[in-house]
């Protein structure tokens, strides 16, 4: 089958044409992702690949941001450079959510907590250990990756978080983690540890606010259950 060049199509089939003329807004997924990669392959344009890539991930684009570099190579027409150029664009829209979200002045709740986090650590396949310092208002002084583990438990230094709070001057501490198996059931592990670092805050007068186990699309807050 002969493969029509990308210029001798109508204008609402060129994406590059169609972003110029009508904005970024009158674009589809496939055509936005056809203008990351390109170029197709001898049996499909830039769009249909485009189309296809996304068909294999029900058109998630949450899904698609955790291919791999390997998995997406495995569509031809996709080499090492597209498949970069694709993982590139998604982890600046990734980024730039989490931004918007550290722009929230003041946590209230836990919700706000986790609309900072989940962006940054809900979809990891590796768990992380974050927290988050506050000043006397309750505003963002900083956020700090205090661990990165693999698939099952990761270990947090308790002396390191709480001489980054000291360096700080915080006020109050929220710490969380993510559970990569989409459970968000409280482990002994992970109430020992929080057990542990509420009485090292109750010693340097620094508050424990809460810890939120925080997964893809949910997540558990220990203060909310009471058990802080």
């Amino acid at each position: 089958m002969k493969k029509i060049p990308i210029k001798s199509w109508a204008l609402d089939d060129r994406p590059r044409e169609k972003l110029l003329f009508k904005g970024k807004t009158a674009l589809s997924d496939a055509e936005l992702v056809a203008i990351l990669i390109g170029s197709g392959n001898r049996q499909e344009s830039a769009v249909a690949l485009a189309k296809r890539i996304l068909l294999s991930v029900n058109n998630d684009l949450n899904t698609l941001a955790k291919l791999s570099v390997e998995e997406l190579m495995r569509f031809k027409g996709i080499g090492e450079a597209k498949a970069i150029a694709i993982i590139t664009a998604l982890e600046f829209g990734k980024r730039r959510q989490f931004e918007e979200r550290m722009s929230i002045s003041k946590i209230r709740s836990s919700t706000d907590v986790a609309k900072i986090m989940q962006p940054l650590i809900g979809d990891l396949a590796h768990e992380e250990f974050w927290a988050l310092y506050l000043n006397n208002s309750n505003k963002v002084l900083a956020k700090y990756q205090l661990s990165k583990g693999g698939f099952t438990a990761t270990l947090v230094d308790v002396r390191l978080l709480f001489k980054r709070a000291l360096e700080l001057s915080a006020i109050g501490v929220v710490v969380c983690h993510n559970h990569p198996s989409g459970k968000l059931l409280a482990s002994t592990s992970d109430i020992e540890l929080t057990k542990k670092i509420k009485q090292a805050a109750i010693t340097l007068d620094i508050k424990l606010l809460d810890h939120l186990i925080i997964t893809e699309k949910a997540y558990f807050s220990f203060a909310d259950e009471g058990i802080l």
